[in-house]
């Protein structure tokens, strides 16, 4: 899976290229500049993940640089996956900011092309949308495996990036979705996390047409999982977020549930299980935004611990 010119530098790219089930999770940046937040949180994920997601102004709401989040993850002992979205940025801010994470030691970027402004606390700010995912994608592996810029100089020191992407399998029209991850994969996608899966059995269709395709022989999925906390957020997440499907037994057990987030947690470790054995799926994303304590309880009953150690790589950047 490794590109050319990768050098192991990535302790989840260890984890997928050895044949691993990996676990990354999230831990989204303050709105406000203090770092011990980071450290905080850091603190909750460490040993229970391969690596973190750092989201990028997540929802459009401005908050601490993912680049700067990243570089105190890192140095509170979690890898992080830096997010880019093509909202905020142009190719040159894109191309500045991935040199500049690479010379941080930074070496998993995920790239995204960002939720509307309209959804977040500055509705009225241009979004820049210069290149989408797919492009952004494109661009980055061409930094990395060809040593230029994406207008043709060369680089004379590449980044060293593990390059992912976010999909959605249950987005309509759902028989596109297989050849819209083909795409991404073929751009450059050495990963995939997929939005939160509740509903298995449709998962499980996605997944059976991205081995016939041969898609995940090019890439790693990454099932995206979540635990609920109440049955009013099943509800709202069911009725309210386009893209998100969640079945009505999945609410009526949240309704039922003496112990909300236990029985959340629950379902998140089923879900978690399920995945495991579905052909294709090379690890979870854990997505507990701001309930990163649950993340070790998803990971223990699910038995996705230990993690392997992360073993020193030598990098010569």
């Amino acid at each position: 899976m490794s590109a050319p010119g990768l050098k192991a530098g990535s302790n989840l790219e260890r984890i997928l290229a050895s044949g691993g089930f990996a676990v990354t999770a999230e831990l989204g940046p303050p709105k406000h500049g203090d770092p011990a937040v980071i450290a905080e949180k850091a603190e909750l994920l460490v040993g229970m993940c391969d690596a973190a997601n750092i989201t990028d102004n997540q929802s459009a709401v401005a908050r601490m640089s993912s680049i700067a989040a990243a570089k105190l993850s890192l140095d509170a002992g979690v890898e992080p996956i830096m997010q880019m979205t093509c909202r905020d940025r142009n190719r040159l801010a894109m191309q500045a900011d991935i040199l500049g994470a690479h010379a941080l030691g930074l070496r998993n970027l995920l790239c995204l092309t960002g939720d509307h402004q309209s959804f977040g606390n500055h509705p009225a700010a241009k979004n820049v949308h210069d290149l989408d995912s797919l492009a952004l994608l494109g661009m980055a592996k061409g930094m990395r495996d060809e040593a230029v810029f994406q207008c043709g100089e060369e680089i004379k020191v590449p980044p060293t990036l593990l390059l992912g992407a976010a999909e959605n399998p249950f987005a309509d029209p759902f028989e596109y979705r297989p050849y819209r991850t083909m795409a991404k994969a073929a751009a450059g996608a050495d990963f995939i996390q997929t939005q939160i899966i509740y509903n298995v059995a449709k998962f499980r269709e996605y997944m059976k047409r991205l081995v016939a395709l041969g898609v995940t022989e090019k890439t790693k999925i990454l099932a995206g999982v979540a635990p609920l906390k109440s049955a009013g957020v099943a509800k709202y997440m069911r009725n309210r977020v386009a893209g998100m499907e969640v079945p009505d037994e999945v609410v009526t057990r949240m309704e039922g549930a003496a112990e909300p987030k236990a029985e959340g947690v629950s379902i998140c470790v089923e879900i978690i299980r399920e995945c495991m054995e579905i052909e294709g799926v090379a690890g979870v994303h854990i997505m507990a935004v701001e309930w990163e304590e649950a993340v070790r309880d998803i990971a223990e009953q699910a038995g996705l611990l230990p993690r392997p150690a992360a073993d020193p790589v030598p990098d010569e950047a």
